[in-house]
């Protein structure tokens, strides 16, 4: 009896320091964990706060390249590096470390410059007498340097910004504008006046550029482009992009009328004064592969006029008309010829954006009924391709902006 207790104490003594060490090794292994998981914690904060830092010196000179050596900070250590990744694009990469308690932790930023073809739609000046109506939806990023003038509730998908505030036609509880990605006001990015110079670089260099002519009428054909100088005059015919494997197609000087279906990536800018620097929409202009049906689709253009963009007053655009395209009209701005006396015309059915320094009217509506009168109904799809790449050369906004954020 006395041997099976010196046993029990015995077996019960070894449970009790087996258990002993075993909690002991937990309460060390809890404790690495969590200095571990601290050190980590805090190292990636670093890294976050010298990402931080070194954006808002980006922010505030998109030049700055210059890093942030090893400094001691917050009980750890940060630097930060830029690197060109495209020089041509200005494509740059910003790297950042945080160190702490012998963990490093790392935050890689690209960025690059933004351009105004980001925007559903863009504008100066709102043109004073324009208003936006029930009949409207716009998709995607909405600015207007302006004020935002409202008639029964027109409808705004994408987040939308104003230099100025809201004008309600009636009332706000009558016109108030549905505002799905959000609102603010107080945003200020002017246009620029020299937009198109880079445009008439680079087709001059290695793209398609026209000199000399009043009037050009170009013609896509997928895989090639026919234009001409006059109305009767005869076709000449060019594969692309062989002729313009910059993507640029320029007119110096010249009114351009446009039409046809887009495959690759091109920007068809038209600079000149008074009539000139216009680019006129005879019929639709349409990508080869529709991006609202293929989300693999490659084609872009972009429609960059010193001064107008205007829908013909035509028998192929008295019914609907397509634009496939990011439009800039630097000095005026897109609308409808013969606006307020032309028949009822359909919708324009614009898959891309709208940036212009004046917005112009494409027609007209009743105040009562808000039906159109004379000229189109506005049904606007913005193409988010355009939230992370650009028509070749569009105008920019003279800023970086972020493309991509990885921790």
């Amino acid at each position: 009896m006395g041997r099976m207790s010196l046993y029990l104490v015995l077996g019960f003594s070894l449970i009790y320091m087996i258990m002993g060490h075993n909690s002991s090794t937990m309460s060390t292994k809890t404790v690495e964990n969590m200095a571990d998981y601290n050190a980590k914690t805090v190292a990636h904060n670093l890294a976050v706060s010298a990402a931080n830092l070194a954006c808002n010196e980006i922010f505030l000179d998109d030049t700055w390249d210059k890093g942030i050596s090893p400094t001691n900070f917050l009980g750890g250590e940060i630097q930060a590096s830029v690197t060109v990744l495209d020089k041509v694009k200005n494509l740059r990469k910003l790297t950042t470390s945080g160190k702490y308690g012998g963990v490093t932790a790392n935050v890689e930023v690209v960025f690059q410059p933004s351009k105004f073809s980001k925007f559903a739609y863009y504008s100066s000046s709102e043109g004073g007498t324009i208003w936006w109506t029930g009949k409207d939806t716009v998709w995607g990023p909405f600015h207007t340097q302006d004020y935002l003038r409202a008639f029964q509730h027109p409808v705004f998908c994408g987040k939308t910004t104003t230099k100025k505030s809201i004008v309600y036609y009636s009332s706000k509880t009558s016109d108030e504008p549905k505002f799905l990605g959000g609102f603010e006001q107080g945003v200020d990015l002017p246009l620029p006046t020299n937009g198109l110079d880079p445009l008439k670089t680079s087709a001059q260099k290695d793209g398609l550029y026209f000199s000399g002519k009043d009037s050009i009428y170009i013609t896509f054909k997928e895989d090639s482009i026919k234009y001409r100088y006059k109305y009767t005059g005869k076709d000449s015919t060019r594969y692309l992009p062989a002729i313009a494997p910059g993507g640029v197609i320029y007119a110096d000087n010249a009114i351009v009328r446009l039409k046809g279906t887009v495959l690759g990536q091109y920007t068809i800018a038209c600079s000149g004064s008074g009539s000139k620097g216009t680019i006129y929409l005879d019929d639709d202009i349409v990508y080869k592969t529709d991006p609202l049906i293929n989300k693999n689709s490659t084609d872009l253009l972009g429609i960059v006029a010193k001064n107008n963009v205007f829908i013909t007053n035509n028998a192929a655009n008295n019914n609907n008309i397509k634009i496939d395209a990011s439009i800039y009209c630097e000095a005026g701005g897109f609308g409808a010829q013969n606006y307020d006396t032309r028949p009822i015309s359909g919708n324009i059915n614009l898959i891309g954006g709208i940036i212009q320094n004046t917005r112009q009217a494409v027609g007209t509506f009743d105040s009562k009924t808000g039906k159109i009168n004379h000229g189109f109904a506005k049904k606007y799809r913005y193409d988010e391709r355009f939230m992370l790449i650009s028509p070749p050369m569009f105008p920019g906004t003279g800023e970086l902006e972020i493309v991509s954020w990885h921790e």
